[in-house]
């Protein structure tokens, strides 16, 4: 697996050396038993695991982020497949669905770039992908910019109800040759 580098820094009041490299690995019980306690902050709780998901699953197509110096620690996750896609938004051939969770102390730190960058090159090699759809909440533009900086486009957009509301997606595409994972 390719290690790809983060440029900053925390980690639970630990300072991470920068950079930062991750690497994707296989999903294990404990990195989904930590991932489930994860806690988001104003309105990114809406991205809180919910006990009643049940915990994540290798199987189901989910890998961890982890720092690939020093102790391994679990950065985030990433996940392909039905997993990764919205009530509503069918499976498209040839094109890999992606998801990713980054831990809720990392997130706003400047680290997305590198840590979705790590996961676009492992899904790119490890499933031969050439085209990655990924989607986003509507209302998140940090994420949004995100995506944008790393080649991703607007393809589209849609509604569906989660938790007996109505949440809108924006689906996004990347196509090898837009921009290259980081």
């Amino acid at each position: 697996m390719k290690e790809n580098e983060i440029n900053r820094n925390q980690r639970e009041g630990t300072a991470f050396r920068a950079p930062l490299r991750v690497l994707v690995r296989e999903l294990t019980p404990a990195d989904a038993e930590a991932i489930a306690q994860w806690r988001y902050e104003g309105p990114w709780s809406i991205y809180d695991p919910r006990p009643t998901d049940g915990p994540l699953e290798a199987s189901d197509g989910y890998f961890a982020v982890v720092d690939a110096g020093g102790e391994g620690a679990l950065v985030g996750f990433a996940c392909v497949g039905a997993e990764a896609r919205v009530p509503g938004l069918s499976e498209e051939p040839g094109v890999v669905d992606v998801g990713v969770g980054m831990r809720p102390d990392l997130v706003g730190r400047g680290l997305g770039g590198g840590f979705l960058g790590a996961v676009m090159d492992f899904v790119c090699r490890r499933f031969g992908a050439s085209s990655l759809r990924a989607v986003v909440q509507s209302w998140n533009e940090r994420s949004l910019r995100l995506t944008a900086r790393l080649g991703f486009r607007v393809a589209g957009a849609i509604t569906c109800v989660q938790e007996g509301r109505a949440v809108e997606y924006l689906v996004l595409r990347w196509n090898e040759g837009s921009s290259p994972p980081p």
